[in-house]
């Protein structure tokens, strides 16, 4: 090979990765050699200003999307850098592009399947050079830093797009629809035997007959493969306890996960997680034979992989039941061949607990519970539309950067309509990346006569993009908008009282109120040692008295439409 075409990782001696500014030279030489073959271009910027830069390679020079779409062709997107202390998968798809555009072999293999990547993503991150953030990790000896310049952890953005660089991703995405997607880490937790671990889509979770493929046909091939290529796989090590000994569960890849954004799109998402322990080389060739062995998977059996994202998407559209929270199915395991070492307990020297290691010395192989299987705990059935005021334009701008066609509502008028109430909810009380998630969250739905406004959104179903809407904008869904607390706003009640005014109201207000007395005297029966605080007595009247009801107040902005008015939207400019 020419030296004019070796990667800094080749160069070196193995415990090198290449700096942003190599990386993008590099594949900005590949496109100006190649250019038959290679497009890299700036797709957007980041927080920091930065450009992200997106690679298609495509062996007949069809670069546009549109008419990739059009002719049905396959298309394979690789992702790498979203955690730059995690650069296996940078120095991978270098060489792997460059062999594409050097080996004629390589590229009569590709055939009609489209590749693009994004060779760095957390491109701040990975300017954000050093070696001391990553305490758990051998190699290599400079990587970049998880956050981004605004502190985040993409991989936990994709849905709230808090981040320039996420809503860059999801144009990106729903730009080019990819059939399969791979998105390259490094694992940390349990020591073992294993270089490279996987956390695919959960195919329950990700259903449908695209499930069914993953789970039944892709996945075991990966498995063989793998093995095959000199890397004997297992899945992303999520001990059911402490150990890998008694156990791993399948990983629940929620739609902030890059696994989990891509079910939402119906396209199969894959996650390599190199173990953190094993040389840097090591952590490289496993990473690059794992999306090879992906590629190819995909490149023979990309037709079947497409009419299965599309039935799926056709079901939904019509109307099936779509489901929005998971549980871990802990009564149903699978076996699975484990090469571990054996865990020790013993005391600590620097405290007086027993600390775990594992002995190196010890490796051993048996079969341990594999728990991969999930059960849907709510679903819903999709209404005809949704409705969202025109007021909550962050959540309007982010369904918009994932490709959603919102059209506006023609003049005011009143629908018939569905809206949840929110009785109970919880709040984390630290900050996750950014924003109190609502990990707990009880909804109850109400039919109602809305008032809509000229200029409201209104969201059709019966698209490609209808399981996405679905599970952002129902409150249930793990990853919705609520949950993110884009509607926090509706959960203060934003009228109060004085006690020495509202007492005598109070009194009135259950004499004449028909059923607040029994509701009253009910509640003091529940709760007696309430009833020396005047502000939990005037309060609990105070919020079930009709005559001082706030109807916006808990109950989520966004409409459920069972049917369509005549004329409920704007004429197509």
């Amino acid at each position: 090979m020419s030296s004019e075409w070796t990667t800094p990782f080749e160069q070196g001696n193995g415990n090198q990765t290449s700096t942003w500014r190599q990386c993008i030279d590099f594949h900005q030489r590949l496109a100006q050699a190649f250019p038959q073959w290679l497009r890299f271009e700036v797709v957007g910027q980041s927080d920091g200003g930065v450009p992200i830069h997106l690679g298609v390679f495509s062996t007949d020079g069809v670069f546009d999307p549109l008419a990739v779409q059009a002719a049905g062709r396959t298309v394979f997107f690789n992702n790498n850098g979203i955690h730059p202390g995690e650069p296996e998968g940078i120095d991978a798809c270098m060489a792997m592009v460059r062999d594409l555009c050097t080996d004629e072999a390589r590229r009569q293999a590709l055939g009609s399947t489209v590749l693009i990547y994004i060779p760095v993503y957390n491109v701040d991150g990975a300017l954000n050079r050093q070696d001391t953030s990553r305490v758990n990790q051998a190699g290599p000896e400079a990587f970049g830093f998880r956050g981004n310049a605004r502190h985040l952890d993409l991989n936990r953005d994709f849905i709230k797009a808090d981040s320039a660089n996420a809503r860059t991703f999801a144009r990106v995405f729903t730009r080019w629809d990819p059939d399969v997607m791979v998105d390259t880490h490094t694992s940390n937790g349990a020591d073992y035997q294993h270089v490279v671990t996987l956390i695919p889509t959960q195919p329950d979770k990700l259903g449908g007959l695209l499930g069914t493929h993953l789970r039944e046909r892709m996945l075991p091939a990966l498995y063989a493969d793998m093995a095959t290529r000199g890397f004997p796989m297992c899945p992303y090590v999520n001990p059911v306890r402490e150990i890998p000994d008694d156990g791993i569960a399948d990983f629940l890849d929620t739609p902030r996960f890059s696994t989990g954004y891509a079910a939402l799109h119906h396209t199969i998402g894959f996650m390599p997680e190199t173990h953190m322990l094993k040389p840097f080389a090591e952590r490289y060739h496993g990473t690059r034979a794992l999306v090879e062995s992906a590629l190819a998977y995909t490149v023979a059996h990309g037709a079947a992989v497409r009419a299965a994202r599309a039935a799926d998407r056709a079901a939904v559209s019509a109307g099936a039941v779509v489901p929005l929270a998971w549980q871990l199915d802990t009564q149903r395991s699978t076996p699975f061949r484990f090469s571990g070492f054996k865990a020790v307990h013993e005391p600590s020297r620097l405290g007086s607990y027993q600390r775990l290691r594992y002995d190196r010395s010890a490796p051993w192989q048996a079969d341990i519970p594999y728990f991969d299987r999930y059960t849907a705990t709510a679903s819903t059935t999709p209404p005809r539309a949704y409705v969202l005021p025109q007021a909550w334009h962050d959540v309007a701008q982010r369904l918009q950067a994932h490709g959603v066609r919102l059209q506006r509502v023609a003049r005011a008028q009143t629908v018939a309509a569905e809206a949840y109430r929110v009785p109970h909810f919880r709040k984390r009380p630290l900050p996750f990346e950014g924003r109190h998630l609502h990990d707990e969250l009880a909804v109850q739905a109400e039919p109602l006569q809305a008032a809509l406004a000229a200029g409201d959104w209104v969201v059709m179903l019966g698209t490609p993009h209808d399981r996405f809407v679905i599970e952002t904008l129902e409150p249930l869904g793990m990853d919705s908008f609520f949950r993110w607390g884009f509607f926090d706003s509706v959960l203060d009640k934003k009228e109060t009282f004085s006690d020495y005014v509202f007492e005598d109201e109070a009194e009135r207000l259950l004499a004449e109120e028909p059923g607040l007395r029994e509701r009253f005297e009910a509640w003091k029966a529940e709760h007696p040692a309430q009833l020396s605080d005047p502000q939990a007595v005037l309060g609990f009247i105070f919020l079930n008295a009709r005559r001082y009801d706030e109807p916006e107040w808990r109950r989520c902005p966004v409409l459920r439409l069972p049917e369509l008015p005549a004329q409920l939207f704007q004429p197509e400019a």
